[in-house]
């Protein structure tokens, strides 16, 4: 199973991605939950970009896909 670790260290700086709740095996429940977080302080290497794709489940709205762009290594 790749973490998101895994697939954000094979991106170049500066490269502009998707990661979906599907590529990490999440619920988009549970992915939406984790987005949010990248939203407000960024993720683990990037940070999000544009608006985020949003899918609905019994009325409600959660984020299932984010456009991201990778930072600077952290030393």
């Amino acid at each position: 199973m790749t973490t998101i670790d895994d697939f954000v260290s094979r991106q170049k700086e500066g490269a502009t991605f998707v990661i979906t709740a599907q590529m990490l095996r999440l619920k988009p429940q549970d992915f939406d939950t984790l987005a949010q977080g990248w939203l407000d302080d960024g993720g683990p290497g990037f940070n999000v970009v544009g608006v985020p794709h949003r899918t609905v489940l019994d009325g409600e709205f959660f984020i299932s896909r984010v456009t991201v762009i990778k930072t600077r290594k952290q030393q």
